[in-house]
């Protein structure tokens, strides 16, 4: 992901989720130097192209992580409402765990909305455990707050049991 994405990206964003990041939140991320991908497909018979994409193909999601010293927090993970339901969560999860045991981390960490059932669903079943409750760390509608569930991957744990 680089600057020039971020149009393609935002969109993406802003179709996901009710509350989201802003166009900013990506900028920052990438001038910091965080893990920030894109998973881009080809384009299927009559399907349209994300727009500002060259050469034309289609963004079916993207994660932003940040590395830290033996552990690795990802700050954001959607896959695109059309292209939800098809393993491509799970497939940025894998790659995001591969490029996080390369760095040397021992840990993945991430919230999620304590709502947001499909999301947490996903993490359990990847292998993450919960290790507790952000109180009020979501904005909501209304101006409300939302909880957020953190959870832990622990990825030599992982890499064992794969072995």
């Amino acid at each position: 992901m680089s600057d020039g994405d971020l149009e393609a990206v935002h969109e993406l964003e802003k179709q996901a989720y009710p509350m989201p990041w802003s166009r900013r939140h990506f900028a920052d991320s990438i001038a910091a130097g965080y893990q920030a991908v894109m998973l881009l497909g080809e384009l299927m018979p009559g399907e349209t192209p994300t727009p500002g994409l060259v050469p034309p193909r289609v963004l079916l999601g993207y994660l932003v992580a940040m590395s830290g010293y033996e552990e690795v927090h990802l700050l954001n993970i959607t896959v695109a409402p059309a292209h939800q339901h098809q393993g491509w969560g799970r497939f940025l999860l894998d790659a995001l765990a591969l490029w996080s045991s390369g760095q040397g981390a021992h840990s993945l960490w991430l919230e999620v909305r304590q709502g947001n059932a499909p999301a947490r669903r996903l993490y359990e079943r990847y292998g993450f455990a919960t290790a507790g409750v952000r109180r009020a760390y979501y904005p909501a509608a209304h101006g409300q707050r939302e909880d957020a569930v953190v959870m832990c991957l622990n990825l030599k744990a992982s890499e064992e049991s794969a072995a």
